[in-house]
């Protein structure tokens, strides 16, 4: 029996089709639309954790002063310049102090003024005290006398107005000595007022420091508060940190840090929680501590960047799960797990974080749970998953 040539061509075109459906059929179930897709997956353990706090800030300084007049005026002279060391009362600064010393002189010539006022004062109270001495000698004798009838009473009554007058005179004296007292206090004050403004004039260093700012030279005019120089204490640099308020649980001072200024950044430092800010940044979000060095930073500048890593206690143990297999579903956050080779989302409650991307599972988990960590697309329950040891082969790999 024998085949048509036409039969035998429509015999292989429909081998052929069948074929290329079936391999169009085998890519898309490989790699096509269809395809499982690949996940790399592990199974949670219980281990500790022992996590950090990460957070960036800048180096500034405990002690600062802002070096100025307490009043408006012309700066003289300026004897210092940035980067000198000074010493706590050494002359920084002179202000021009215009007619202060003019009326310091006028001041000292009206004290001595009124000391003489002073002096004639107890001159004439003393010549007071003893001309009514006199009078009261006189009318008691001529009290006596007119008992007896030897002088008449128009006699004594001018004696004892002789004592009254001698009286007055007394209590007018002793009013001019305290009104001379009372004006010499007032001019001492004043003379005192002006000496203070006039030791204003010159800027003393309030303690030891370095000079980091000269913002105004002679002939400049300032205003009361503006700085002419900027002083720091060296020795109390501090870094000003900030922290994500997400991952600021167990910030607390004391906390021992690693400090790796932006200069240095092969020469880790150590220090330690100084201060905790109560007002937090409600813009950025994050919250400010300052951690101080253990050992004085040499060669770090004020306003340079740091990286500050801090040491919290070790965990308990708990089960430990990626941050990388973690994903957000249906406003909860949970993880990926196999259950007969298909994924289901299961939603954790979620402990601390280490720097190495571990997280605690605190909830939703059992120990030897098969987790989805990486996945080559978006997952949904129940898709077919393939299990791969990578997504990406070695080979392919830039």
């Amino acid at each position: 029996m024998t085949f048509k040539p036409a039969l035998s061509r429509r015999l292989a075109l429909g081998a052929l089709a069948l074929l290329l459906i079936g391999a169009l059929a085998f890519v898309a179930l490989r790699s096509g639309p269809l395809a499982a897709t690949q996940v790399t997956v592990m199974r949670v353990q219980a281990g500790r954790l022992s996590p950090s706090i990460f957070g960036l800030g800048t180096v500034e300084a405990r002690r600062s002063w802002m070096i100025g007049p307490t009043a408006a005026g012309r700066v003289r002279s300026v004897k210092v310049d940035v980067g000198d060391a000074v010493k706590a009362g050494q002359l920084l600064a002179e202000m021009d102090p215009v007619d202060l010393d003019q009326r310091l002189s006028a001041l000292d010539a009206a004290l001595a003024r009124a000391g003489s006022a002073q002096a004639a004062a107890q001159a004439q109270l003393a010549d007071a005290t003893a001309r009514r001495a006199l009078a009261v000698l006189n009318a008691r004798r001529n009290q006596e006398l007119a008992a007896q009838n030897f002088i008449s009473a128009g006699a004594l009554e001018a004696r004892l107005q002789e004592k009254a007058s001698a009286d007055a005179a007394l209590q007018a004296a002793q009013a001019n000595l305290n009104g001379s007292g009372q004006d010499a206090i007032r001019q001492k004050a004043e003379r005192a007022a002006l000496a203070q403004q006039r030791g204003a004039m010159r800027l003393l260093a309030p303690a030891d420091g370095v000079v980091t700012s000269r913002d105004a030279e002679a002939g400049s005019t300032v205003v009361a508060g503006q700085p002419v120089l900027r002083l720091i204490d060296p020795a109390s640099l501090w870094v000003r940190l900030r922290v994500d308020q997400g991952r600021a649980s167990g910030l607390a001072v004391g906390l021992p840090a690693r400090i790796v200024l932006r200069s240095q950044s092969q020469q880790p430092l150590t220090g330690q929680v100084a201060r905790l800010e109560l007002l937090a940044d409600s813009v950025t979000e994050e919250r400010i501590a300052q951690v101080a060095f253990s050992v004085p930073a040499t060669g770090s500048a004020v306003g340079e960047l740091a990286e500050v890593t801090l040491q919290l206690p070790e965990t308990a143990p708990a089960l430990l799960v990626p941050n990388a297999s973690l994903q957000y579903r249906q406003g909860q956050t949970g993880v990926w797990r196999l259950e007969s080779g298909r994924p289901v989302f299961a939603p954790l409650r979620l402990g601390l974080r280490s720097l190495d991307g571990q997280v605690q599972a605190l909830g939703g988990l059992t120990a030897g749970d098969e987790i989805v960590v990486y996945s080559q697309k978006a997952l949904t329950p129940g898709v077919r998953v393939q299990v791969v040891d990578a997504l990406v082969s070695p080979k392919a790999a830039p």
